[in-house]
Parts: structure tokens; C-alpha cells; sequence
């Protein structure tokens, strides 16, 4: 009889095992997880494999995207921005439901915008529901993102989406108990990462241009990690909302009490440009402004 426990205890924890590899983490070299989109040379590694570094210059970008599509969880990534004079660049961090700007998208985005040297970098996330943008909100970052790796964490669940920067929360995005259009919940999304010139609208609104002196323009990653629902056709069991994975148990629906603080910081702090608040380009409010981040 005890052998027969012993077994069953063994055989429980590798079925859990095999779950969990399929549900949570995914880690790995950079081929295991994405496949690129640029020319050979705009794409380098480190000796190690562990760190990744795009390009731009005047011919060319670059970009990856995972091989995988996931429906809610935590995904995460460490990035470096180009340093020096990077006006006119922008390096994306985002996730999508398709590879290009369909008209029925989904989308989430980190845009860092650069920057003229001495100035600060500004940070831009975005969400699109069916093709539908306009949700922008614009951050200055408490540090130089161009001296050192930082964190840059999304959590998606169909109560809410978080925007995190070194885990702490710059942007919260919520969920109403009823049917809507603007928050971006039924279709799984891949993960993408590119650098572009965008020098037509990022610095300053266009008025400062890209210094192709300064080519090439190089941003670099580290330390992906996803912890959600990998998706498998027509769709996985992980989707549903069950409450077995932690990013979509209770205390993942609402920032906790130790976030809050950290996000009132940031609003008092760093918020430069919310669309929620911009009654020109929006005389009626957005439905989903009126939703309270804080609940």
C-alpha cells in the first residue's frame, strides 16, 4: 500500500509538472522562442547566446516576434534603449494578435521614444481593441534606460491589463462587467520586439529627425520570460477563466495595496500625456476612462 501511495504521489507530480510546462513559464535561447525579421547583420548576439542586440540604420530595422500565441498571463522582458542621440528612434516592445497592422487587431504596446541627448526618454503604451487605437498614454522614466537592463512586464487578464516597469505599475487598464469594444480579451496575441525610425512623429512630434551620423542605433534584450496560456487550435483549457494560474486568480484582478502606492507615485510623477484627460481630441470621455483603476 505505501509503494502504491509512493507511486501515485510520483506520477501526480510529474502530470502537474507536464501542466505547468505547457501553462507557465517559458524560457529558453532566443531560436527556442522567436523567429527574427531583419537582415543577418542587424541582428547580433552575445557570446553566451543570453543577450540580443537589433539595429537600425538608414537602410534597414530589425525585429523578432515568438513563435508562440498566449491568451492572458505575465510576459516579460529586460531591455537596454539606444543611448546617445536617439531622436527619431523608436524601439517596440509589444504584443499583437497578427504580424502587421491589420485592420482587427488587437494590440499592446510599450513604444520608447528617443530622444535628443540630455533629454529624458519617454515611454508610450498603447492599447487597440479591433483595430482600434487612440488610447495612449506618455511616461517619463524615473532612470537613464539607456545605462543599464530594466524590466518591462505586461499582466493580462480579462479583468484587467497592467503595464509594469521594473515591477512597478505605470498604467492600469480595466475590464467592465459588461460587453465592450475596448478592451482586448478574446483573441491570443504573439510577442514582438523591433526597432524603427519613426522620425515623422516620435521626438517631439516630428520636428526633431533621425542623425543617421549616429548609425546604427542599437537596442538590446535579455531574460524573456512568460508565465500565461499558450495557445493551441481552436483553443486551449487554459483560457477559460478558472482561477488555477496565479495571473488570473483573485489577487492578479487588482493592484495590491504595496502597487497602489507605487502607482499613485507614478501619477503624481510621471504622467505626461493621458488621453483620458485630452477633451480636445476627445470632447466625450471614452467609455473606459470612466473605469476606476484602483478597484
Amino acid at each position: 500500500m505505501a509503494r502504491s501511495i509512493a507511486n501515485f504521489l510520483v506520477l501526480s507530480a510529474m502530470i502537474v509538472v507536464l501542466i505547468q510546462l505547457t501553462q507557465a513559464e517559458v524560457q529558453g535561447s532566443f531560436d527556442d522562442n522567436f523567429s527574427k525579421s531583419c537582415p543577418e547583420t542587424h541582428f547580433k548576439t552575445s557570446e553566451d547566446g543570453q543577450i540580443w542586440y537589433l539595429s537600425l540604420d538608414k537602410k534597414a530595422g530589425c525585429g523578432f516576434m515568438t513563435r508562440q500565441k498566449y491568451r492572458f498571463g505575465w510576459f516579460s522582458m529586460k531591455l537596454k534603449l539606444v543611448g546617445g542621440d536617439s531622436a527619431g528612434v523608436v524601439t517596440a516592445y509589444y504584443m499583437c494578435t497578427e504580424d502587421g497592422a491589420g485592420p482587427t487587431r488587437d494590440e499592446l504596446d510599450f513604444e520608447f521614444l528617443g530622444n535628443r541627448t540630455g533629454e529624458p526618454y519617454l515611454i508610450q503604451t498603447n492599447v487597440y481593441k479591433n483595430g482600434t487605437g487612440n488610447r495612449e498614454m506618455r511616461h517619463v522614466l524615473w532612470f537613464d534606460p539607456t545605462e543599464d537592463f530594466h524590466t518591462y512586464s505586461i499582466l493580462w487578464n480579462t479583468h484587467q491589463i497592467v503595464f509594469f516597469v521594473d515591477r512597478v505599475p505605470i498604467r492600469v487598464y480595466k475590464n467592465a462587467n459588461y460587453t465592450n469594444n475596448f478592451f482586448p480579451n478574446e483573441k491570443p496575441m504573439y510577442l514582438f520586439s523591433s526597432i524603427w525610425n519613426a522620425d515623422d512623429w516620435a521626438t517631439r512630434g516630428g520636428l526633431e529627425k533621425t542623425n543617421w551620423k549616429n548609425q546604427p542605433f542599437v537596442s538590446s534584450y535579455k531574460d524573456f520570460s512568460v508565465d500565461g496560456c499558450q495557445w493551441e487550435d481552436p483553443y486551449p483549457s487554459c483560457v477559460s477563466t478558472t482561477t488555477k494560474n496565479w495571473w488570473d486568480q483573485y489577487d492578479s484582478w487588482h493592484l495590491s495595496s504595496s502597487q497602489k502606492l507605487d502607482y499613485a507615485w507614478v501619477q503624481r510623477n510621471l504622467v505626461i500625456y493621458d488621453y483620458c484627460q485630452d477633451s480636445e481630441r476627445f470632447p466625450k470621455k471614452p467609455e473606459e476612462c470612466w473605469l476606476n483603476p484602483w478597484e
